[in-house]
Parts: C-alpha cells; structure tokens; sequence
C-alpha cells in the first residue's frame, strides 16, 4: 500500500528507534548484491541512534506510516558543514516524497544553524540514490573512498552549498 506525505509524520528519532531503523537499514541493504549491515562492529551507533546523532552535533529524524518507521535521514556537524548519513526509505514507501521531504528538513535544519554546506557520501552501488541527489542540486566531488567493510564499500562524494539557496 502507497502512501502520500499526508500520512508520513517526520519527527526527531528517539534511541527507542533503533531496532526499527536497524530494520529499514537491513530491508534496503537486502536489495543489492553482497551489501550487508553489521550493527556490531562496523554500525554500532545505530544501537543508540539518536543519542549518537546528538554527541556528533547532529540531528536524526525518522519517517512514520502507521505505526511503522519507513524512513530515516540525519547529519552530523563538521567545522561550517554537516554531512548526511542514513537517508533510507522503505522500497513501498519510495516516489512519495518522503526522502525529499527529508532533505529539506535536515537543509532547513542546517541553514538555521548557519551551516554553509551539506556533503554526503553514498555507496557506488546506490544509482537510484545518486539520480535523487543530483536532481535535488548536489554535485559529485569527484572524491571516492573505500570502507575496507564487509560489504566492500566504495562510495561516491557529493555536496550542495546552503548559502544563497531557499
């Protein structure tokens, strides 16, 4: 069943989300090849999710349907940007504008906190995400980096300046 943005309610994680988000993360991981979510030793803070968002200067929202969590987005602080992590839809919840309405809160978020830029790295194997990006205004750095993780990540650099934007 599809849901409208009518029915999502964005609202700030609580650490009381963590097996729902470690849930989502996992589900969405599944639809690719050799991608795997470890929580013990490589994504622990996802145990404690918005506690962790806050010690980094950061934020961590979640999306509602009913009484389930389908998606996730936040930030962590750096100098004069924050960088992105976590934007994760559950694949019956995608084209609804949730992850767009995600971003905007956490560039919202950002601007008011006076921060200039938002940067966010994405595995190479997420195209679908990487389209989402660039069509909301971010720009590859060209910078890549590996993970050295179980799942043998590579992932992709972009970022999108918050001054002179609404």
């Amino acid at each position: 069943m599809l849901f409208s943005m009518v029915d999502v309610i964005l609202r700030r994680a609580l650490d009381t989300d963590a097996e729902a988000m470690i849930d989502l993360i996992a589900r969405v991981f599944a639809e690719y090849d050799g991608v795997v979510l470890d929580t013990e030793t490589e994504w622990p803070h996802l145990h404690r999710p918005a506690s962790t968002f806050a010690d980094w200067g950061g934020v961590l929202w979640v999306a509602e349907a009913g009484d389930a969590l389908v998606a996730c987005a936040g930030y962590s602080a750096h100098g004069e940007e924050v960088e992105m992590h976590h934007l994760y839809v559950d694949a019956a919840h995608r084209r609804n504008g949730i992850a767009a309405r995600l971003c905007d809160v956490i560039e919202e978020d950002a601007r008011r906190r006076r921060f200039r830029r938002v940067s966010l790295w994405s595995d190479t194997r997420f195209l679908d995400a990487h389209r989402f990006y660039e069509r909301r205004g971010y720009r590859s750095t060209g910078r890549t980096r590996d993970l050295n993780d179980i799942s043998n990540t590579t992932e992709h650099g972009f970022e999108k300046d918050l001054v002179g934007t609404c």
